[in-house]
């Protein structure tokens, strides 16, 4: 699939230019007072059981304050779950970005919750009997009703919890991470029975019903959204692996073929979880960003080889099945607030911007892109871009070498005396009234941020997207 090709003849018809104005009130935004409703009916119910009453003994505060940390911790664990279920509104009008921090958040608020509902029923067990410690101990965690199953969950949820911190994330490769972050669900599932079958603040049928309501809705859109829909999809749209051509130094394109491609509306900036059937390894997706705008037959992605995965997927034999979960991302057209756009990316980052530059609607002379690379070779589609430059009018800014400074964004070659935003400025003057798309690495991507927020654009007007997980 040539670039021209994917410029003209298989390009869709462009969308409308964009309104002015902030995005409109959708269901999604009922999510955020939902979640906090849920927690004000947990403490609620653990009132409502004489939780404030039981305040009054040393002993009983404990029991008390360890079953209050335990149900709101059940909570936003759920509640975690259903942030990342894929739910279609919810990530279109959150954005996957958004809701993974949300998630990480909830995800230790209610990891350190779980620790001190463990910790303050071991201490009422042990003060009550101080001299078979032990034993109390073997009973709280091994021999009660459901509690060795409460023990697993709680070891499995752990062992999430202390993968997910930033310094061993960078030690693990994503598969690995993310085939441990399946035993959370693991870690729910086997803590719910003890509350259910041991717990005061279950007896009434008004709390269990929330309960199994909260629960079964979280599972529920979680077999739906992570399974179900994306099965179907698959099956129906059959995509196929048609090409893999390599694009620069450890990088390569895959190519796919598939039916009715334009009913998954997906956009340009958007990405998908990719599985392609190769063989042992398939089970395990990767999220990679479309790096052509779609069409009703063809989407494109651009990989970077960076560890087992993404190295068999070089090897792709043209025919492979491929499964998809998507698209998600809300790095899109749709979100812009003005007629002219400013894309920056740095490296790989560049696959969405690439796309973005093919589709959206803009004038010639209202679209910019500074693209960031170290070497002359890192420089990912630079051929196909000055070509949509030159078809579509837009300002190119090639900014090659290794950055000057951890804290900058620019490039070795400018000196340290001047400051990131005037070097914006200057660049794209009028930045305060663009959009502004960035995608590269993290740590880049924090400099970019501050920098155009001194530039004057507008946090609304900044979107972002980042290359890490």
């Amino acid at each position: 699939m040539s670039t021209s090709k994917t410029v003209a003849t298989e390009h869709r018809r462009l969308p409308r230019r964009p309104h002015r104005g902030i995005l409109g009130f959708g269901l999604a935004d009922l999510l955020g007072p939902a979640a906090i409703a849920s927690v004000v009916a947990v403490v609620f119910i653990w009132i409502l059981n004489q939780g404030l009453l039981s305040l009054t003994t040393v002993d009983t505060a404990i029991g008390s304050l360890g079953l209050l940390t335990g149900l709101v911790s059940a909570d936003l664990m759920v509640l975690q779950v259903v942030l990342l279920a894929r739910i279609p509104w919810v990530e279109r009008s959150w954005g996957h970005d958004l809701l993974t921090r949300r998630h990480r958040w909830i995800g230790f608020a209610s990891f350190w919750l779980m620790l001190a509902h463990v910790v303050l029923f071991a201490a009422q067990r042990v003060m009550r009997d101080p001299a078979a410690a032990a034993d109390e101990l073997w009973s709280l965690f091994i021999t009660d009703s459901w509690m060795l199953f409460a023990t697993i969950g709680t070891l499995a949820v752990i062992m999430v919890v202390v993968t997910s911190v930033r310094a061993a994330r960078r030690r693990l490769r994503y598969e690995s991470w993310h085939l441990l972050h399946l035993y959370a669900y693991l870690g729910t599932a086997f803590t719910f029975p003890h509350m259910i079958g041991d717990g005061a603040d279950f007896h009434a049928a008004w709390a269990r019903t929330y309960w199994w309501t909260l629960y079964l809705f979280a599972g529920g859109v979680t077999l739906v959204y992570r399974l179900a829909w994306p099965l179907w999809r698959s099956l129906y749209h059959r995509l196929r692996v048609e090409e893999v051509r390599p694009e620069g130094d450890g990088v390569f394109s895959v190519v796919m073929r598939g039916h009715r491609l334009d009913r998954l509306r997906t956009e340009s900036g958007q990405f998908f979880i990719w599985r392609f059937l190769d063989g042992p390894g398939w089970s395990r997706g990767n999220p990679y960003t479309l790096s052509a705008a779609p069409t009703a037959r063809h989407l494109r992605i651009t990989v970077k080889i960076a560890g087992d995965g993404s190295e068999r997927q070089a090897r792709l034999r043209p025919g492979t099945r491929v499964l998809i979960e998507g698209p998600y991302g809300t790095l899109t057209a749709r979100r812009r607030r003005h007629p002219r756009m400013l894309l920056i990316a740095a490296g790989i980052g560049v696959t969405p911007m690439r796309a973005l530059m093919e589709d959206t609607p803009f004038r010639p002379g209202e679209a910019a892109l500074l693209y960031r690379y170290t070497e002359a070779e890192h420089a990912v589609f630079a051929d196909e871009l000055r070509q949509i430059a030159a078809v579509r009018g837009v300002e190119l800014h090639f900014m090659p070498g290794a950055r000057r400074a951890d804290d900058s964004w620019l490039p070795a070659g400018i000196g340290t005396h001047i400051d990131d935003a005037q070097v914006l400025r200057e660049l794209v003057p009028d930045v305060a009234d663009r959009d502004v798309y960035v995608c590269g690495p993290p740590a880049w991507l924090s400099a970019v941020r501050k920098a155009t927020r001194r530039a004057g654009v507008h946090r609304d007007s900044l979107h972002t997207e980042e290359f890490a997980w």
